[in-house]
Parts: C-alpha cells; structure tokens; sequence
C-alpha cells in the first residue's frame, strides 16, 4: 500500500506542473482542497474528534506544504527535484517522533536514515555552492518549509489516534482553503481571478480532479492509516521511493535531465530506504 502510494505522488509533481501553467499556485491548490471536502463531506460523517485537529492537519497539510511546494514549483524548482527535496521530511517525522512518542530509533536505523539525508545535502549543497537551473535557493528553502509543514501533519495525526481515515481527509480538507484563499489575495490578488477560472482548459481542471481524488483523499487517505497503526520509522520513510517515480516521470514526460550528481543523491536515498526497511523488520 505504501508503494502504491509513492507511485501516485511521484508521478503527481509532472500533473502539478500542468494545473500550475494555468492557475496560480495557492488558487490551486485551494481548488485541489476545495474539491476534497465537496460535494464529499454531505455524505461523509465528521470523525469524532476534537474540530483542533482537522483544523490543525487542514491548515498544515494544505497552506503548509501543497501552499508552500505549488509556490516553489511555478518557477523556482522542477519536479524532479521538488520530489526528492520533500523526502526530507521523513527525517523530521522520525526525529520529532522520537521526541514526542519516545519511540526507539536502533542504530540501523539512524545509519540508514544517514545515508538518505547525504541525497538531500547533495541537492543542498549544488543549490547554494553550485547553482543549478532546476532549483532556485529560494524553491530550496519553500520545499524544506514545506517538508516540515508535512512533518507536523504526521505528528497531528498521530496524536488524532484511530478514526475513520476518509472522514478526517474530507473534512480536514474544508479548512485548508480558507488559508489558502487568504494568501492567494497576497500574493497574486482577487483581480482576475474568475477570469482565470472561466477560461481554465480541461487539462487543468483534470490535474484539480487527480489532486483532490487521486492524491488527497486516495493517498493521504491510506498513508495516514499506515501511520496510525505502524511507528513513523518504519511508514514514513517509504515515501523516500517518491522520487524515483518523480524523477523518471519527470525526465520522461517533461524532458529533465538528470545529470549524474542527481542521479547520485538519487541513489543514497533509496540505498537509506532500503536499510532501514531491512533494520525495521528485523527483531529487537
């Protein structure tokens, strides 16, 4: 299940880059979140938790990281990268996790977890001391916000304990947008707005329509689940195989290259992955 969600965000950030050819970046991603929770939260039941915590992941997950990765995503980072840069948000989710829920990290695990970080630092490192055309400093530092907003979605739900995963989505969802709209009208402005809207074509209403279905309520649907009944060292670094499908889907449909230092950060991030799936299943 983790895999099959992997492949639907990996290839998602090509479908990004298409919406964001014809909306603004925190207009769609307000329309990705408005289409989560409606016509949906009419026939699906509220979770019976606390309004804090729809309204806390609502706010987090969508002006947080979608606000915050659509803004970098319009001209200051490609998909490719922007898909390996928000892994780094594993790190976090384990560290944080750590902290808070006092569970145990084994040595393994911190090796692995090690090695996947040098593929995030190359990427850092060719940002700032070697500029490169895909990535900006400024879209280095939106993806790093943005990982972080997601590593405290995984924290609130965390702390939500088991609910019904669809409900919490769709709900959550509904207060994603008023944010969003909010920092639409600073950046970009109401003006011409329903314009944009009117004469949007049906290739950008289809990548709203995958954003809501496809990668909100299908996929953070079903990671959440995971996370709710499996520790965060073990769940959230499989979302590190993101980038493989991202950068493949990138380079095959959009034509990045790949040089080889990407391909070298590429590669430590799923050489971590690997390791600390192997140390995760193996006995205490």
């Amino acid at each position: 299940m983790a895999v099959m969600i992997t492949a639907i965000w990996g290839t998602n950030f090509v479908v990004i880059k298409f919406g964001l050819g014809e909306f603004p970046p925190f207009l769609f991603a307000a329309l990705r979140f408005g289409t989560s929770a409606f016509p949906w939260l009419l026939f699906v039941k509220r979770p019976r938790i606390p309004w804090r915590f729809l309204i806390q992941f609502g706010t987090l997950l969508g002006a947080g990281q979608f606000g915050l990765l659509f803004l970098a995503m319009r001209h200051d980072i490609s998909p490719g990268l922007a898909s390996l840069l928000m892994q780094s948000q594993a790190f976090i989710t384990i560290v944080i996790s750590a902290l808070v829920f006092h569970e145990r990290l084994r040595a393994l695990q911190i090796l692995a977890l090690s090695i996947a970080a040098l593929g995030v630092g190359l990427i850092g490192w060719h940002t700032v001391m070697r500029p490169d055309t895909t990535v900006t400093l400024k879209g280095f530092l939106l993806l790093m916000a943005a990982s972080t907003s997601w590593s405290c979605a995984n924290l609130v739900v965390r702390r939500a304990g088991r609910v019904n995963m669809l409900g919490f989505m769709v709900w959550s969802s509904l207060f994603s947008v008023p944010p969003l709209l909010a920092l639409h009208a600073l950046t970009d402005g109401w003006a011409g707005t329903f314009d944009i809207l009117a004469h949007a074509n049906w290739v950008a209403w289809l990548t709203v329509a995958w954003q809501a279905l496809g990668n909100t309520l299908i996929g953070f649907g079903t990671w959440n689940w995971l996370l709710m009944r499996y520790p965060a060292a073990t769940i959230t670094p499989m979302a590190l195989l993101v980038p493989v499908f991202g950068m493949t889907s990138s380079a095959i449909v959009l034509g990045e290259a790949l040089p080889l230092w990407k391909i070298v950060a590429g590669l430590f991030v799923i050489a971590g992955l690997t390791l600390n799936f192997l140390a995760a299943r193996r006995p205490a």
